[in-house]
């Protein structure tokens, strides 16, 4: 009896963007060896017009280019594609327009010259399927254990121990969702919630603590936590509230 092939699922599409052809030239090359479909555009407005035309993955978009910036035209082409992961990269200190493209939902920034290894590793990241989340606690057994938890349930975990670390890797990732204890050396939790959805407004923020203040909780729900629990908590009811801001992101459960 002949066996039945299977069909090979498509190639994943990317779109470089960067009006640099050397760059351009660089990373198809080496994204296609790769097995990835790789477009090019030297500018804004062309990315914009290969992004009405096919769908793409993923975007790598320079931020400084001739005519519309790379910032406005990736906030374009996430209107057009909203599921389009986009990757910014740029060779200048551009602190406002950096600050812009992540609040507008850029998965992040990337400095030239950049390390080729680092790249396929984010693309492996904006590609996989596992939801991404961030565990701030100062305790490392708390720190260990969540990440235990999280993980064995398929999400894909970071852990940070401060509040700066915590601001710092939002820089670098788009979390989905952020377990953060309110009691941090240096910034406290509560800072570093407002900083957070200052910064990356979409992201789902859930407070954990072990003190008994309801003036914590009605605080850290005014400033847009999405859940306060209370250590030690049932970690049932922890995946629980974890998985409805998955599928609820702007709802706010107490």
């Amino acid at each position: 009896m002949a066996t039945k092939m299977e069909t090979p699922p498509p190639p994943v599409n990317i779109l470089v963007v960067d009006d640099q052809a050397g760059i351009r030239l660089t990373l198809k090359g080496i994204l296609s060896k790769k097995g990835y479909n790789v477009v090019v555009a030297d500018s804004g407005l062309q990315a914009i017009a290969e992004a009405r035309k096919t769908k793409f993955s993923l975007v790598f978009m320079d931020i400084k280019m001739p005519g519309i910036s790379g910032v406005d035209a990736f906030i374009k082409i996430k209107e057009i594609s909203p599921g389009t992961s986009v990757i910014l990269m740029t060779a200048y200190a551009m602190e406002d327009e950096i600050r812009r493209a992540i609040r507008e939902g850029a998965y992040t920034i990337v400095y030239k010259p950049f390390d080729m290894e680092k790249i396929l590793t984010l693309i492996a990241e904006c590609l996989g399927t596992r939801a991404l989340v961030l565990v701030v606690d100062d305790r490392i057994e708390d720190r260990s254990l969540l990440r235990t938890i999280m993980e064995s349930k398929g999400y894909a975990v970071v852990t940070a121990e401060s509040g700066e670390d915590c601001l710092r890797m939002i820089l670098e990732k788009r979390f989905q969702v952020i377990l953060l204890d309110i009691r941090l050396p240096g910034i406290d939790g509560l800072v570093t919630l407002r900083e957070i959805k200052k910064t990356r407004p979409d992201t789902t923020v859930i407070m954990l603590t072990a003190m008994d203040n309801e003036e914590l909780v009605k605080e850290a729900m005014a400033n847009g936590s999405f859940a306060f629990m209370r250590k030690p908590f049932e970690i049932k009811e922890l995946l629980s509230i974890v998985q409805k801001s998955l599928q609820s992101p702007a709802k706010q459960v107490k």
